[in-house]
């Protein structure tokens, strides 16, 4: 058995000629010298080192196509017919609607959730929507970092941030539905914070809501982006950027003005941070006025793992992301997605080993979120119970723009009277194909007939998110999540076995 991709990937829209495949190369095992250069080792004869990254970024979500050997399908959901947790145990007390999904979290400016969900960080694709219907839905969502990319009318002087409008409007998407609960939070990495992008946030934008970036699983580095000549190359360095080659260097002056230039690239800083630094960067970014703290956090080797949880707990951070592998969003290494990080329940299995050992030792513990490959009810339960009461939420990310995307794609189909063939049995109207407007209004009131229709999509996704978890908690007549553990799960496999007991790692 292989758990190896073959050489074709819709990263790129590659596709093998032959049916035979050689399993560990993922090569055609017929290879042939009349081949028209159909798989990734032909797109890469042509382009090559650009073929570390998908070629179909841009407009597009790009995630892992591997298919992992352990992952949450290897778990049941159990089910329970006696009593009530988290309620009385009665008919009228003990149903779906009284499941209490609310969370809350932050060390000295609570959060509340009206579901124990976060949308993980994005800037690209329909990001408005994506905000707008986090808001709507309750819950806290993420900034992509480098945001100021987006901004045509950025402005960089002595390589700080001067001037990044955008930003505003990035806020604003969230801020004009927020109803009390979740966040809107900016996320940091190396570049932006050496730009001063915190401060400019928070004197320009009130901005209150921060996340340090170590990593994410489908980019364990930092991208490389192609620069279009030395001219360029030049620019970019002048305002801070990291530029590869050196286009100062007298030799590649040389090259340039002998017109054998090579190719520019900017490579954006890998994490560096070190206790000493960031627990005092945090410190004077809370004095300057951020209220909460977020850290992101791949599935790195253990001991790093173990480092930034407690790093997270010296510096009184208010929640922790853990993405596992399995997901992505998009400019991320083809192989990096398919071929690094521990996978999400692995990596989940860690997070818990070492959150136990500090409660243990009667250490503060921020806030503990999953994220990697989460798109359903099922996922959300099951995250939630293997956590074993550690894990307070769970993180939605291409799912959920996905929403974003399909929610304003239909409503403009709506207005122009070319409503999808699948879509006509549900109706041919607003109200009638978007049913949860209702529970909209409900909350808003009727100016929320008037609300984008991407954000009322993912509205609408996380509703139903919420509606399903309801159900799979009373059905183990669980009436608060906060009760949640391991003996809400059933395993099927070995690998689940072992995983359940905690023994995966021994």
């Amino acid at each position: 058995m292989t758990y190896q991709p073959k050489l074709s990937s819709a990263f790129n829209d590659t596709f093998l000629r032959c049916k035979h495949i050689s399993p560990q190369s993922g090569m055609c095992s017929f290879c042939t010298e009349e081949c028209e250069g159909t798989c990734e080792i032909a797109l890469t004869s042509v382009l090559g080192k650009q073929t570390v990254y998908p070629t179909n970024t841009g407009n597009n979500q790009v995630a892992s196509e591997k298919d992992y050997p352990v992952d949450f399908s290897h778990f049941n959901i159990n089910g329970r017919v006696f009593g009530a947790i988290g309620a009385d145990a009665d008919y009228e007390a003990a149903t779906i609607y009284n499941v209490n999904l609310s969370r809350e979290y932050g060390k000295f400016n609570p959060v509340k959730l009206a579901m124990p969900i976060i949308l993980p960080a994005l800037i690209k694709l329909n990001w408005q929507d994506y905000f707008g219907g986090a808001a709507m839905a309750g819950v806290t969502c993420v900034i992509g970092e480098e945001a100021r990319d987006k901004d045509p009318n950025l402005v960089i002087e002595n390589k700080k941030v001067i001037e990044f409008p955008a930003l505003g409007t990035m806020l604003d998407a969230f801020r004009k539905y927020d109803r009390g609960y979740g966040q809107i939070v900016l996320q940091c990495n190396v570049e932006d914070d050496l730009l001063g992008i915190p401060e400019y946030a928070i004197k320009e934008h009130n901005l209150e809501a921060l996340e340090f970036k170590f990593g994410q699983s489908a980019k364990g580095t930092q991208p490389v982006r192609k620069l279009q000549n030395r001219q360029e190359a030049l620019e970019k360095q002048e305002i801070g950027m990291l530029v590869l080659p050196d286009p100062l260097s007298p030799e590649i002056i040389k090259k340039d003005e002998e017109g054998i230039c090579p190719n520019f690239y900017i490579y954006t800083r890998l994490p560096m941070w070190e206790e000493e630094y960031l627990i005092d960067r945090i410190e004077y970014l809370r004095e300057m006025g951020i209220k909460n703290f977020y850290f992101k956090m791949a599935g790195f080797d253990k001991t790093d793992l173990e480092r930034v949880i407690k790093m997270a707990s010296d510096a009184q951070v208010d929640m922790i992301t853990f993405d596992g592998a399995g997901g992505g969003s998009g400019y991320s290494p083809c192989k990096m997605m398919n071929e690094w990080s521990l996978p999400t329940i692995l990596l989940e299995e860690v997070v818990c080993q070492f959150v136990e050992k500090l409660k243990s030792e009667d250490r503060y513990i921020p806030a503990i979120t999953m994220t990697g490959g989460f798109s359903s009810e099922d996922h959300v339960f099951k995250a939630l119970a293997f956590g074993n009461q550690n894990i307070t939420a769970v993180g939605l990310c291409r799912a959920a723009m996905t929403a974003a995307m399909t929610g304003k794609n239909i409503g403009d189909r709506i207005k122009n009277g070319d409503i999808p063939k699948n879509m006509r049995k549900y109706g041919d109207t607003v109200d009638e194909l978007f049913y949860d407007l209702a529970d909209l209004r409900s909350i808003y009131g009727k100016e929320a007939s008037n609300f984008s229709l991407g954000a009322v999509g993912v509205f609408s996704f996380l509703n139903k998110i919420d509606f399903g978890v309801k159900h799979f908690a009373a059905l183990n007549r669980k009436f608060d999540i906060s009760y949640l553990d391991r003996s809400d799960l059933i395993p099927l496999t070995s690998d689940a076995k072992d995983l359940i007991k905690g023994k995966w790692f021994d």
